[in-house]
């Protein structure tokens, strides 16, 4: 069975009430935005919980919303480790590092490296941000958007429907800036996590049994199905890979990663941004019944589907009633554009202040304001003609998840070792970037596709390339900075974690109510984590 699909006029209705009120907002907010920090950072203004429901619905893109599912579908429970894991790293994040991205005063994550390294770090990884923003994410988004649309409209082809939501994100991105896309990113997050809810409690009333649903993944896709802990020759996520891969590219993606950081960077105050990344957190570990489940449930229900990532597409548009369809779709498309949105606005972000303005620090703020827009719109165009190639890959998980796990240690060894590490030094952190990533590209594009074209398979599982390239980023960046000179101290006191700065936030902390301390509350968000892995252990 794979699902006979029909889209009634108020299906259609819904969607549009949705794509011309998206539209409008973005005019509304966009109208009053006079300088480039209003524009791309929300005016340094956002509370804590549109911060955090802002990084919830930019991570959970149409890519995860079709991608998890799938992943799911194919493979089972294990695909819920990449949600976990980033609640501990959101964790670990509010706790050890925003505090100094705060510091800093930084603009944008290469900016950051800057104030701790050099303009050649800046500049580097300003670049391949620029390049994986666009042609990672972004494309990955437009792509998931496309594919999903299709099921309802396969007549259409797969590069219109790409078109059309690149047209939809990159107006609605260049209308209204960081605060539209965190105010709209809140409303399509409810959105999401509304109709991930739905396709689950209807999924689960037409079945009738989760332990069914259980039952049959075990038998379709092997006894490890139900459980996050797989052997270490697994094809898919080897248990040591949870602890190299899945960390190595989540802390890129949620401490390092311009789309994300950005969100965060534009809060009011520090407490705003902790408490916002602390319920992006909480948020996360709900996506087991959001997106995981229903992703189970479409094995059970429709086990011939050609192409996994159909699944949540599939089990929302075949089971849910024709009116409530629309709202699914427009899910569909808020998760999208929430990623697309995210993703335009990180990259136009960089060029202007990463580049122009550095350049030319003469330029008013209007004319900034305008080379933004121009921007957006030109990666809108290049992203969309490259979304279609990744129909090349098995899976979209697999297309992200491969990529990232070759490119990014070398990145993230660079600001761990800048934050914990008073001797790592700027020569080093340029080096590490300017050869590892070469590296990693080589092994993703010469080894990995190579081989699986050649031979029906990577010679190394991707995790445990995450795992290698990290061990030879550490070992670059420590033999380079040992033989050259250290950094001034001042940069070391400014931007280096140490016991010391625990100690006084100890005593600022004295008098505040649990309830208010971000230390209780990321106890209390580990333990709960704790609980929801449990039963897959």
């Amino acid at each position: 069975m794979t699902g006979e699909f029909e889209v009634a006029t108020i299906d259609l209705v819904i969607l549009g009430a949705y794509v011309v009120g998206i539209l409008a907002l973005g005019f509304y907010v966009g109208k009053g935005k006079k300088d480039s920090e209003s524009y791309f950072l929300a005016g340094r203004g956002s509370v804590w919980w549109l911060v955090g429901f802002s990084l919830f619905g930019a991570n959970m893109s149409g890519s995860s919303f079709v991608g998890i599912a799938g992943g799911a579908y194919a493979e089972g429970v294990a695909i819920y480790n990449y949600e976990w894991m980033a609640t501990v790293i959101l964790v670990i994040f509010a706790l050890f590092i925003l505090p100094f991205y705060l510091r800093s005063g930084a603009s944008t994550m290469p900016e950051f490296l800057e104030a701790r390294y050099d303009t050649r770090s800046r500049s580097t990884f300003s670049v391949f941000t620029i390049i994986t923003t666009s042609f990672v994410d972004a494309a990955g988004a437009m792509f998931a958007g496309g594919l999903a649309l299709q099921v309802l409209f396969p007549e259409i082809p797969l590069w219109q429907t790409i078109a059309f939501i690149a047209l939809l994100g990159g107006l609605y991105t260049l209308l209204g800036g960081l605060q539209a896309v965190m105010i709209t990113d809140t409303v399509q997050a409810v959105l999401l996590i509304a109709g991930g809810l739905a396709a689950f409690l209807i999924g689960w009333n037409q079945i009738g049994s989760l332990a069914q649903v259980f039952a049959t993944a075990e038998s379709e896709i092997g006894p490890d199905a139900m459980s996050i802990i797989r052997p270490a020759d697994d094809e898919f996520l080897p248990w040591p890979g949870i602890f190299l891969g899945v960390f190595i590219v989540g802390f890129y993606f949620w401490v390092t990663n311009q789309v994300i950081v950005q969100k965060v960077l534009s809060a009011k105050d520090l407490d705003a941004g902790r408490n916002g990344s602390l319920f992006a957190g909480l948020l996360k570990l709900f996506i087991i019944f959001v997106m995981v489940f229903p992703g189970l449930m479409a094995l059970e229900l429709y086990p011939d589907l050609d192409d996994p990532d159909l699944a949540f597409p599939t089990i929302a548009f075949d089971l849910l009633p024709i009116g409530i369809r629309g709202l699914v779709l427009a899910a569909l498309i808020a998760a999208i554009m929430s990623s697309l949105d995210s993703t335009l606005n990180a990259a136009s972000t960089l060029v202007t202040y990463d580049f122009i303005k550095r350049r030319n620090p003469e330029f008013d703020e209007g004319k900034l304001l305008v080379i933004g827009r121009v921007v957006v719109g030109i990666f809108m165009v290049l992203t969309a003609a490259w979304a279609p190639q990744i129909a090349n890959f098995d899976t979209l998980w697999e297309y992200l998840q491969s990529f990232l796990s070759w490119v990014v240690p070398p990145i993230v060894t660079v600001f761990v070792a800048g934050l914990v590490w008073r001797r790592a030094t700027a020569t080093a952190s340029f080096v590490t970037l300017i050869v590892g990533v070469p590296i990693g590209l080589v092994g993703f594009f010469g080894l990995e596709l190579a081989a699986d074209l050649l031979f029906d398979g990577p010679p190394i599982q991707f995790l445990y390339a995450a795992g290698l390239m990290l061990a030879f980023s550490i070992v670059l960046m420590v033999v380079v900075s040992l033989r050259t000179d250290p950094p001034d101290d001042d940069t070391v006191e400014r931007f280096t974690w140490t016991p010391a700065v625990w100690h006084a936030e100890t005593e600022d902390l004295q008098g505040t109510p649990w309830y208010a301390n971000y230390r209780y509350l990321s106890v209390g968000l580990l333990a709960l984590t704790t609980a929801f892995l449990v039963p897959f252990l």
